[in-house]
């Protein structure tokens, strides 16, 4: 007889790589069909466990399940959305436990940031606290590479690779115009209060930092100084001709506030950033008088599959993989984890870590990945960075466009009469 099922959910922002994960977990389960049931994924996240919106990963041919690799998005709907505390709300976990029994879930496997590690340890204690047992495990993702614990983030290494790649090629296409045209071009990147994915762009420059593009990159671990990045950018462009500039949307002032800053806040607390290059664009107008452009990569640069790093591919499926084993061995209220071995040549292996040890942590950037000026990164970074973007892992293509995994998306049928209003 197999066991119980699996609960499977993507939260929060997704990646180029997610649906990896997800693939990791489906194809390791159904290899363990005489322990474990049925993978149903939520429907928009944790929102479909809540809703009873399930879906039956099992009714997907393998060569969609495997499709599932190359495919960016997320492939079963993701959410931002907070698991208060079981004092706050109670009746959400009542809500769980009631879907949980009503279609034998065992097992609830989260895939997301530290926010969904916060929901994966509150789920985790319901055994303790309401006399339901369910093994937790939390899958680690996040384009913006700051979960604790972790030596990476899946995701992050194909954004990481997007941006490199990107301002490379911008800084030729203003390298060759330069003379009558733009002389600064600025890279908004995403990145709200760390510096990993700006820090991607430098890999894009010599070795050395000098001479080469991009000439400026600005982190939200350095406080933002106008005077002296004006005077670096005047120096640059006096210098080379022109300037190339990786800003992180998440840089701040010395008082601590954005410098820019949308004014809004997410489910979960998280300031809206977004703009930071038309800002930094006016000033150097203003103050300096030269033509310049700047791009956003925002969404473009966590749904690139196009351009994936090969290693994050591998992370992405691997840690998928993990946690149902992890589960299997009978562990609980965990993160696997990715833990380096050597930088060259590149080897890693898979760990894990307490939720407690993840749930809304945050990794920032150390001051020794950067340069002694701020303005670039260092050779350490430079030695951290470069295995997470390496090889490409390209989706099959058709007719000039790549072909991603087309789901049925069969939903299970529902067991509860009772409806549940977020």
């Amino acid at each position: 007889m197999p066991g119980q099922n699996i609960f499977y959910a993507q939260s929060g922002g997704v990646t180029s790589v997610i649906n990896a994960s997800a693939a990791g977990v489906i194809e390791t389960a159904c290899a363990h069909s005489d322990r474990i049931g049925r993978v149903y994924a939520g429907h928009d996240g944790i929102l479909g466990a809540l809703t009873e919106d399930l879906i039956d990963t099992s009714a997907e041919s393998d060569a969609t399940i495997s499709a599932l690799c190359h495919t960016p998005g997320g492939a079963f709907g993701s959410a931002r959305y907070k698991l208060r505390s079981l004092e706050e709300n109670r009746t959400e976990y009542e809500r769980l436990i009631e879907v949980f029994k009503a279609h034998d879930i065992g097992y609830f496997f989260y895939n997301g940031g530290g926010d969904s590690a916060d929901t994966c340890e509150k789920v985790s204690h319901l055994a303790d606290e309401m006399g339901y047992p369910i093994q937790a495990l939390h899958i680690p993702k996040t384009m913006d590479n700051d979960l604790p614990a972790t030596d990476c983030s899946p995701g992050f290494g194909s954004a990481a690779k997007y941006t490199a790649v990107s301002i490379r090629e911008a800084s030729l296409d203003l390298a060759s115009m330069y003379p009558t045209s733009t002389k600064v071009f600025i890279l908004e990147v995403m990145g709200r209060t760390t510096g990993w994915t700006a820090a991607a762009g430098g890999l894009a420059s010599a070795s050395d930092n000098t001479g080469t593009d991009p000439n400026i990159v600005l982190f939200p671990e350095v406080v933002f100084d106008p005077e002296r990045f004006l005077v670096q950018v005047d120096e640059c462009v006096k210098k080379c001709g022109y300037c190339t500039i990786v800003a992180s949307e998440g840089i701040r002032h010395t008082d601590g506030q954005f410098v820019s800053e949308a004014g809004a806040r997410d489910v979960f607390g998280h300031t809206q950033l977004g703009g930071v290059a038309s800002t930094l664009a006016r000033m150097i107008h203003a103050r300096l008088g030269y033509k310049n452009h700047y791009a956003i990569a925002d969404y473009l640069m966590r749904s690139a599959r196009h351009i994936a790093s090969t290693t994050d591919v591998e992370h992405a499926y691997a840690v998928g993989r993990a946690a149902v084993e992890y589960a299997l061995a009978g562990r609980s209220g965990v993160m696997v984890t990715i833990e380096r071995e050597s930088d060259d040549p590149y080897r890693w292996s898979l760990g894990s870590a307490p939720l407690a040890d993840v749930a809304n942590g945050e990794r920032a950037m150390p001051r020794d990945f950067i340069s002694s000026d701020g303005f670039h990164i260092s050779a350490k970074a430079r030695a951290y960075l470069t295995p997470l973007i390496a090889g490409e892992a390209y989706p099959p293509y058709i007719d000039g466009l790549p072909q991603y995994a087309q789901l049925a998306k069969k939903r299970v049928a529902r067991r509860l009469n009772t409806s549940f209003k977020l």
